[in-house]
């Protein structure tokens, strides 16, 4: 008899954690809460096959252009060309500044890049930095 209510008491056990691992809390990483939860899927992030002309040279011409492009060098650092790019990311200077690495200045000024951002701009540095 006392087996038996072991038993009865297990199942009810586990049917109780079954049925609180599907509880409504893991609905809001099926939506998307930026669209009003209408249910349109989010658009990935595409890192696969960054290139510098039609990927990361809008992201920094978007971005950074207002002070260190087109003749303009704040704090003696000008990305308006990619040989000049190119020497940021190699340094590291560049992935450093725009995911707000301790010990350096946060840039951009007027707010952190959005992280798809700054994951194409890693990838382009991971992949060789290639003019393309």
């Amino acid at each position: 008899m006392k087996s038996k209510i072991n038993l009865l008491l297990a199942g009810a056990v586990l049917c109780c954690l079954l049925a609180l691992s599907c509880s409504k809390s893991n609905e809001a990483t099926v939506s998307n809460p930026g669209n009003g939860g209408g249910g349109t899927p989010t658009p990935t992030c595409d890192t696969v096959n960054m290139q510098y002309t039609a990927n990361v040279l809008p992201i920094i011409r978007t971005n950074c252009y207002s002070c260190h492009g087109n003749g303009v060098t704040s704090g003696g650092v000008s990305l308006d060309s990619y040989d000049k790019l190119k020497t940021q990311a190699a340094s590291g200077k560049l992935l450093a500044v725009i995911t707000h690495a301790s010990g350096v200045p946060p840039m951009p000024q007027g707010g952190k890049l959005s992280d798809c951002d700054i994951n194409k701009i890693r990838s382009w540095i991971n992949r060789g930095m290639l003019n393309n």
